[in-house]
């Protein structure tokens, strides 16, 4: 595993954990160079899962693009970045448990958006803005009276 300060190939583990639901390890290593201590997470590899868009395109899933979009979403907002990874990590988690391999982005959405209610109504509010794309008061209303 290269440093992330000094590009030194070599590294020890210092700690290793499991997530919550076993699909990542973490863990801690120290540079044999520079001594510095960094995190990695380590994943399967598995049969890349492919989100057909509404306009019918396709691309493949990005972890951090949903990342991108929920930081954005729960910016100052007491959700904190473990909170974020472990909604995506349960997100991942159930779509690997269909054993598909294609998924709609309209349904990512809605199991983010589903999560999210549970966890802070504004990032909701925050992320249903930009998903579902309300041309009008009426519609943002009407978003808002699902919470309730």
């Amino acid at each position: 595993m290269r440093c992330p300060s000094c590009g030194h190939l070599e590294s020890k583990v210092v700690d290793s954990r499991p997530s919550d639901d076993g699909s990542v390890i973490r863990r801690r290593r120290e540079c044999l160079a520079c001594g510095r201590r960094f995190t990695t997470y380590e994943r399967s590899e598995e049969n890349p899962l492919i989100v057909v868009k509404v306009d019918g395109s396709s691309e493949a899933y990005d972890r951090q693009k949903l990342m991108r979009g929920l930081l954005i979403a729960c910016a100052k907002r007491p959700i904190s970045p473990e909170q974020i990874s472990s909604l995506i990590d349960s997100i991942e988690s159930e779509l690997r448990n269909r054993n598909e391999i294609e998924i709609r982005s309209k349904d990512l959405g809605d199991m983010v958006m589903s999560r999210l209610a549970k966890l802070d109504d504004v990032a909701y509010v925050r992320f249903a803005s930009v998903y579902k794309d309300f041309q009008n008061i009426e519609e943002f209303a009407a978003a808002l009276e699902e919470l309730h």
